[in-house]
């Protein structure tokens, strides 16, 4: 009740129909317009998670600093790290981040790594969970690892061994 509440106190104005699609569009366009600007310098990550009411405002704050931190120690420029909250539950809600800075010319790719990792780390540290409602993928497979019951690594393998022998179905994004 704690999250309806807070929710019902800070509603919005509701969003129109362009509204929602025009941000529909601009989340599903990110991840492609980071690969972009990674080409000009700049380093950008963006990365959805889930987490409880109790522990969110702690979450945000702590990758705030500290992915920010990671990326301007990476880079000596300041970072910028935004968050919005994609949804809202009575339990709990979906911090969506973006984190943009000036990248060190040919280091582009250390930077983003050092940077993703240390995402990865507040993300697990205050158990907030990696897969989100989408998907894994490769780049947060290691999030995965970390945060994936151990008996259900054996029956995906048995999963997959009964509906993908091949292993042809997202080789290496779950799985090995």
């Amino acid at each position: 009740m704690k999250g309806v509440r807070r929710c019902l106190t800070h509603a919005p104005d509701p969003l129109t129909s362009h509204q929602i699609s025009h941000s529909r569009g601009n989340h599903l366009r990110m991840p492609y317009l980071r690969d972009g600007l990674a080409r000009t310098g700049t380093v950008v990550e963006t990365f959805e998670t889930a987490a409880t009411w109790d522990t969110t405002p702690a979450l945000i704050d702590a990758v705030r600093r500290e992915v920010g931190a990671a990326a301007s120690k990476g880079t000596g420029h300041p970072a910028t790290v935004n968050c919005r909250l994609t949804r809202v539950h009575p339990d709990g809600a979906a911090p969506y981040f973006t984190v943009a800075v000036a990248g060190r010319p040919g280091d582009e790719a250390e930077v983003w790594d050092e940077s993703k990792a240390a995402a990865t780390g507040v993300l697990h540290r205050h158990r907030a969970t990696i897969t989100h409602h989408l998907a894994v993928g490769r780049d947060h497979r290691p999030g995965y690892d970390l945060q994936r019951p151990e008996p259900f690594a054996p029956a995906l393998h048995a999963a997959q061994g009964a509906l993908d022998p091949r292993r042809i179905l997202n080789p290496g994004v779950l799985l090995d």
